[in-house]
């Protein structure tokens, strides 16, 4: 008996010990493999995103193949982020070309007091202490070297990353079918609807919010980039360029975008400086209470405290791509909490739960009184037949 317990004992120990170690193991794999799970991550969110499409488009025009669906879809997200690019780029290599050029001429109108700038330089003389600690400015620029190769090198993998994203997201909507259907054949049939519309619910969740919030920046961008064209502001384009970008991150995005075309248009005038404040206070009015609540309908309805906290964390782990994708992950696991606390009350979901106006566990249970009301009226009648 005494050697069974032991026995028992020793199984039990190699067991938590094999455990701690397979823990450890997989933790020291996720932090050197970091990056590229991150990778995997975004990938499979525009896999998701971009996953209705390849089907519509396998249906209507791809002869039912979805590798030609695939390739199509593909093709034209490539091609119109080439012609974003195009139109961004020609505006800004003029104005690239334009402040190199007139840079001799700027830096003298500083030195003369011309401008709102130079007089901001006269006023707070900005250019004794430039004089004055010259030989501190010219040692920092110095040691700009090394932190300068490292930018280089985060673009080189940034470049790099994207051209990843990219074959991993097109190979992830090609090979979809096929592995959700696999995953799902190893459940029986009703747990495998449960999950398949469960999982159509978080896919609508990303698929809504990355398409909305592409469309509000992009309307963003357009109305900066005409607003600043219209007060005459320099490197309009860029700018808004900026601003559009900007835009994408939550919260915060649109006030950093603002504060940074705000100080461009006072450079070129007060009177610029404060009707683009206007501009951006009027519009951030118009984003709030109307571009998103239209946009993001029935597809992410979070709380600000859980956007704020999620963003936070997103941006800790993956930088600004975790906060650009924070809010719908946080979405995914409000939907999964909620079919989890429907499914132990025994009244799982019905009806998709994206949205702040569906109630699936109150929908299922009027669903099921109103199946009882009519079973019990219709039951007297049904027994006085039984006994003619």
């Amino acid at each position: 008996m005494a050697q069974s317990d032991t026995a028992v004992v020793a199984r039990r120990t190699l067991v938590v010990i094999g455990l701690v170690l397979a823990t450890a193991a997989a933790l020291l794999l996720v932090q050197h493999t970091r990056r590229v799970l991150t990778w995997i991550l975004i990938a499979a969110f525009f896999a998701v995103a971009l996953h209705p499409a390849v089907n519509w488009v396998t249906r209507r025009a791809a002869f039912g193949r979805r590798w030609l669906g695939t390739l199509l879809v593909f093709l034209a997200a490539a091609a119109l982020l080439a012609g974003l690019g195009a139109v961004f780029v020609v505006p800004l290599a003029r104005e690239g070309s334009e402040l190199v050029a007139n840079f001799p001429r700027i830096v003298a109108d500083l030195r003369s007091g011309r401008g709102p700038v130079g007089e901001l330089i006269v006023r707070f003389h900005l250019l004794n202490y430039a004089r004055d600690n010259a030989d501190k400015i010219r040692e920092y620029a110095t040691d700009l070297g090394a932190p300068t190769l490292a930018f280089l090198g985060s673009v080189a993998t940034g470049v790099a990353g994207v051209a990843t994203i990219f074959v991993l997201a097109y190979l992830m909507v090609l090979e979809a079918p096929k592995v959700v259907e696999g995953f799902l054949a190893l459940f029986a049939p009703r747990r495998a609807a449960h999950i398949r519309a469960v999982g159509h619910d978080c896919a609508k969740t990303i698929t809504g919010y990355l398409t909305g919030n592409l469309l509000i920046s992009a309307v963003c961008g357009t109305l900066t980039f005409l607003t600043l064209l219209a007060l005459g502001v320099p490197y309009a384009g860029l700018i808004a360029l900026f601003v559009g970008l900007a835009d994408l991150i939550p919260l915060v995005g649109a006030t950093l975008g603002a504060v940074v075309a705000c100080l461009a248009a006072f450079t070129q005038s007060i009177t610029a400086g404060l009707v683009v404040a206007a501009f951006f206070v009027l519009y951030q009015q118009v984003e709030n209470h109307l571009l998103q609540p239209v946009v993001f309908a029935r597809t992410v309805q979070l709380n600000p405290l859980t956007v704020l906290i999620a963003i936070l964390i997103a941006a800790e782990l993956a930088g600004i791509l975790g906060a650009l994708l924070a809010i719908p992950a946080a979405g995914i696991l409000q939907i999964l909490a909620r079919d989890l606390w429907d499914t132990r009350r025994g009244r799982p979901k019905t009806e998709p739960t994206v949205g702040e106006d569906h109630d699936p566990a109150a929908t299922a249970a009027a669903t099921a009184a109103g199946r009882e009301a009519t079973t019990t009226a219709l039951s007297p009648p049904a027994r006085a037949r039984g006994s003619r």
